[in-house]
């Protein structure tokens, strides 16, 4: 069985950092994408940035150029950097790991951005 665990949201200034780490943990097929995913209240869990196990990245346009996605596959971990945070940013961001044939789910760790 496979478990995710996320660590790193909290609460920062607008203009500040934040590092989001994603554990994976089991039988997990080496091939595979990871990736964070947000959900704001009252809104749709939306991409923000997904790392497939041989590099490639996509990010959602509101991130790009402030949020990096890297991860270690000797870990089976998946980090996101999130620099130049603002207020929009503030959401619950969750951990997905994508195989050929399932999907799993972290918990989610909440992100808030003061002004």
């Amino acid at each position: 069985q496979v478990q995710l665990v996320e660590s790193g949201g909290g609460l920062v200034q607008s203009g500040g950092s934040l590092r989001l780490s994603c554990a994976a943990s089991g039988s997990i097929f080496s091939i595979n994408t990871m990736g964070w995913y947000r959900q704001g209240p009252g809104n749709q869990r939306d991409l923000v940035a997904r790392i497939t196990s041989g590099g490639s990245t996509n990010y959602a346009d509101s991130v790009k150029g402030r949020f990096t996605i890297t991860r270690d596959n000797d870990k089976n971990t998946v980090y996101l950097q999130m620099n130049s945070l603002k207020p929009e940013d503030t959401a619950l961001y969750y951990c997905k790991l994508t195989t050929p044939r399932y999907i799993y789910w972290g918990q989610g760790t909440q992100v808030t951005v003061s002004s």
